[in-house]
């Protein structure tokens, strides 16, 4: 997978993009496990990521349940057996 971020929202901590070769669009989150930084990577829509930045108030709400791992059903890759904290 190649994910491209196309903006990035620095005061609530999220990036959204592109992953090229899926043609999907994505919010990333950064995480930290007791080994590494990583990112998960939350599937969104096309619409979602083409009004930004005028809906950055929901995205910023959408990354606030990711974080609290209430949107599992759309991570794009499924976490590791050491799954990290947002």
């Amino acid at each position: 997978m190649n994910f491209v971020d196309t903006a990035t929202c620095s005061t609530e901590r999220f990036s959204i993009g592109r992953e090229t070769v899926s043609g999907r669009y994505y919010l990333s989150l950064p995480v930290s496990n007791r080994l590494c930084d990583y990112e998960e990577y939350y599937e969104i829509s096309q619409s979602e990521h083409d009004a930004y930045p005028s809906n950055q108030g929901s995205l910023a709400a959408f990354a606030a349940e990711c974080r609290a791992r209430r949107n599992d059903a759309l991570l794009i890759e499924p976490p590791g057996s050491d799954r990290g904290v947002a």
